[in-house]
Order: C-alpha cells, then structure tokens, then sequence
C-alpha cells in the first residue's frame, strides 16, 4: 500500500512539472525527441499577418493561423486583427505559443494542439519577442519600444510586474537551469542579465553595437550567443559570472539570428546572415567556422529540431523554409510559407494527439509575392547584393528590399527609373541610410509590380538604388536585373 502511495505522488509531481524536452531552449541533459508526425515548425509572418504550420516529416505546410489582414485593410482605425506579426515562443508543456505582434502591441497564445487563439495580450509600445521561463510560471516580453520587459503570468497571461532596462530591449532568453535571464538591446550597447526569482539586474554586458536582435543560450549553461544586425557581427559571452565577454566574431551584413544545435558531431552555433543570403555554423567549444551554407533570400528566424538532427530557417525574402540537414550541412528541402518569416520555432510533440489541422486556412495570398534582385548595372555575376520581395496584398504590394553592398553609414535612395539601366529622371520610393556594414532593409508600400512588370514598354519601370536623397538622387549604383 506504501509503494502504490508512493507511486501515486510519483505521477502527480510529475503532471504538474513542465515536461521540457528535446533541444534549444533544453539543458543538456534533457532527452532529445526523434522527429514525428507530432512536432510542428512554425513562422511568424510580417507581411501576411500569420503564421505558418509545417510538419517535419513531410515538410509539408499544413496551412497558416490568420492573425491579421493585408494592408492596406489594416490601417483602418476601426481594425481589430494583429499587424507585423513578428516574434515567437512556446511554453515548457509544448501545448502553448507565444506570438508577438509589433504593430498592434500584443502577444497571441496559441493552442498548439488545435491551431486557437486562447488569449491575446496587450502590453507596451512595439513588443518584440515572447519567452517562457522555464518553470512555465512566467512570459517576459521585451517592450522594445519603451524600456522594459513586461512580466505576464504563465497561466492567465496577464501583465503582473515589470522589469526596468535601458530602452529598447531586443529579446531575452533564459539559462537552462532557469537561474538568469539575458536581455539585449536594440537601442543600447549592453546585455542585461537578471535573477529570474527576484527580476533583479546583477550583471551588465558591453555590446560592440546598440543594435541586438537575438538571443541563445547553450545548452551546457556556459555561453550566451547574441547577434549585432547593424555591424553584422556575432558575440559570446560567459552565461555564468563574471559574465565576461568570450568573442567577437566578423558574421557578415544583416546578421540575423542565431541558435544553438547538438547532435552526434559536437555542440554548434547557426547564425543567419541576411546579407549574404547564408547560414554560418560555428563550434561552441573554439569558436571556430565549420560551415557556410547558401540556403536563399534574407534567412532571418532559425530553431533546431527536438533531436538536433536538422535546423530551419526562415527565408524573409523568398517565403519559405530551408530544412537543413546539420550532419551533411546540406538544405534537404525548401518548403513554401507565408510572406516575410521572422522569428521561427520548432515545437516537439505539439499534437500529442489528432491530425492538428483544425483552425488553419490554405496559405493564399500569404504565399504570394514577386521576387526581383538589383545589381551594379543590372547585372549579376553570381550572387546580386540586393533582394527585393513585393508581398502581394491584393491591390498593392509591400515591397522589402534588404540591400547589401554599399557605402556605410550613407545615404541611398530606392526608385523607379523609366530605363532599363536606370539612367533619366528617377520616382523615389524609399529613402534610407546604410548601417555599418553597408547595408539596410528598405520598405514600401504601393502598386509596385504592376509597373515593374508591366508589358507594355513606354509604362514600364525598373528599380534602382541611387546614392543621395530623394531630393537630390546621384547615378544610380545598383540596377534591376532583367
């Protein structure tokens, strides 16, 4: 009768312990979970307001959670969907994500199993990324457009504290023993580490620049990985005290994301470089580049599988995801999705049961949009440095274009030019500044494809990207490769 009460308190305990398991964000010693028919790989979409559902096993997309709508629908001041859904998270159960949408300011929780909105949060100014801590108590959200991490409770996931950093925070993660949160920052130069018991800030972190996208943690406990977009740049630093930094590593132009993979060879960092439309691969034990890996248009959001055996990576330029092989370092496979992928994550066992495709919609018009490339006189000699995406809308387009290859910290000008080598009067569509490592992601908004690919000759016009202002434009530098 001893050992039947025993056992009996066994199993409780154990239902009322989140279940962590396989990879990133797991401790080391956490099993991984082979890939099933069970675990789903998900994209927060920017541009087409959803999020996409695949199945690894097939690496099939299974359809999309309509968030939002199309612009220009959602400039209404009577519209009530989400807008720039954007960042991602999911609970230590698995059966829960956390969806931050930046333009509407809130956080969507996300029934796992059937696809359902179960909740919706609304916290500060331009919120950026989601995390559970790992006792599933708590969702820190980086309100990035003020100064601080809004505090939800795990289970009602309403806003119960808040936790004051320098303004701008980019996203956080958490050690796997759940002791510290790491917090960086888009605005300032400087890594937050804080007590997850006490939200208590106990160590500052130099940053090479003010603007930190991402966030991971290893799975030993030992390094924190952050990547610089502006400086397309990559640091580690000790994930214990003294907090030290350990390397600065030269990734490349719009460096993205970054995430951490074990599998049979070792313990690996993938860092997504936007820039050069690549994925680099590094050992966390030296710090050295043991793969470059071309995987397609401005990569931007990546998560490893629940056994580490593959990575996916979101393509914001090419609406799709490459599934990596992260023992061969090989893409496997290049799986259509919504427009503009953010941040991505690979939930293991997330439809215990079931086929999970209830609440999905076919992807329609979140998959379609035109994909154009500029170059130095419109012609590409293998790689062209910039991109450019027109996310069909219906009526218009948004137009993303992530430019590489340029003078940094000037000034630039996006526009359509009636020649095909960009010469004669220019029509300015977006004016912006290169970072420092020459580059930028641009946007617009407008009827764009229909005129840069109309048929009819003397309508035509073709995108350059000129040096100056819109008021004053110089020759143009790089032209729409026909």
């Amino acid at each position: 009768m001893k050992h039947i009460l025993l056992s009996a308190a066994l199993l409780a305990a154990t239902a009322l312990t989140p279940a962590w398991a396989g990879q990133a964000p797991e401790a080391a010693d956490t099993p991984d979970v082979a890939i099933s028919h069970k675990d789903r790989v998900y994209a927060a979409e920017q541009f087409s307001n959803t999020v996409s559902v695949v199945d690894p096993v097939d690496n099939k997309t299974l359809g999309v959670i309509k968030l939002g709508d199309p612009s220009p629908g959602n400039f209404s001041p009577l519209y009530k969907g989400q807008v720039l859904v954007h960042g991602m998270g999911f609970s230590p159960d698995h059966k829960t994500l956390a969806v931050v949408s930046i333009g509407s300011n809130s956080v969507t929780f996300i029934d796992t199993a059937t696809n359902a909105v179960k909740h919706v949060t609304y916290v500060g100014r331009s919120p950026h990324e989601a995390f559970f801590t790992p006792d599933g108590k708590e969702v820190w959200v980086t309100v990035r457009g003020e100064n601080y991490i809004a505090v939800l409770d795990g289970q009602t996931y309403e806003e119960k504290s808040r936790i004051t950093v320098p303004a701008g925070p980019g996203m956080q993660i958490f050690s796997p023993d759940g002791k510290y949160g790491y917090i960086c920052s888009s605005f300032n130069p400087e890594t937050d580490v804080v007590t997850v018991a006490d939200h208590q800030i106990v160590a500052r972190v130099k940053q090479d620049s003010p603007f930190c996208p991402n966030i991971a943690a290893t799975p030993d406990g030992n390094q924190v990985w952050f990547t610089l977009k502006d400086v397309g740049k990559t640091e580690v630093f000790n994930a214990k005290p003294p907090f030290n930094l350990l390397t600065s590593i030269d990734t490349g132009p719009i460096t993205n994301h970054v995430n951490i993979v074990h599998n049979a060879n070792g313990t690996f960092a993938y860092v997504t470089i936007g820039g050069l439309n690549q994925v680099k691969v590094f050992k966390t034990s030296d710090f050295s580049q043991v793969a470059t890996i071309p995987v397609g248009q401005l990569p931007h959001g990546i998560w490893p599988s629940g056994d580490g055996t593959r990575v996916y990576v979101g393509l914001e330029n090419a609406d799709a995801f490459a599934a990596i092989d992260t023992l061969t370092n090989k893409v496997i496979a290049t799986i259509p999705i919504g427009q503009a992928p953010q941040a991505v994550v690979y939930v293991p066992n997330a439809v215990p049961e079931g086929d999970g495709l209830q609440n999905l919609t076919p992807l329609g018009l979140a998959g379609q949009s035109t994909h154009l490339a500029l170059a130095p006189g419109g012609k590409a000699a293998g790689t062209a440095p910039t991109s450019v995406s027109l996310f069909d809308q219906g009526l218009v387009q948004v137009l993303q274009a992530s430019a590489t290859g340029l003078e940094p910290k000037h000034p630039y000008v996006l526009a359509l030019s009636s020649r095909a080598d960009g010469g004669g009067k220019l029509e300015p569509l977006a004016s912006f500044m290169t970072n420092p490592a020459g580059a930028a992601i641009v946007n617009a908004i407008g009827p764009i494809r229909q005129v840069v690919q109309d048929d009819r000759k003397a309508e035509r016009r073709y995108l350059v990207i000129a040096a100056g202002t819109a008021a004053e434009a110089g020759k143009p530098v790089q032209v729409q490769v026909q």
